[in-house]
């Protein structure tokens, strides 16, 4: 192959990679957006687990109360 040969091949393939690369570029703004987006949801489904999780405390003692409740009716 003829050292003209070989740079036009090498070039061609700088080409296609900064091809490529600007392309993923062109994109990070939508990534970026999409990012924000996730983080938006995981913080709001924190606020949900830390509502659920107090309920499920709140149920657990209700029904642990209960329990003692009915175990000492039974007794009686």
């Amino acid at each position: 192959m003829a050292d003209k040969d070989y740079r036009d091949v090498l070039l061609e393939q700088l080409v296609d990679q900064n091809k490529a690369i600007l392309e993923y570029v062109g994109e990070m703004p939508k990534i970026s957006a999409q990012l924000a987006h996730v983080e938006q949801a995981v913080d709001k489904l924190q606020a949900d687990v830390k509502v659920v999780r107090a309920t499920v405390t709140d149920v657990s003692g209700k029904v642990a109360d209960l329990d003692t409740r009915v175990s000492a009716l039974e007794a009686a």
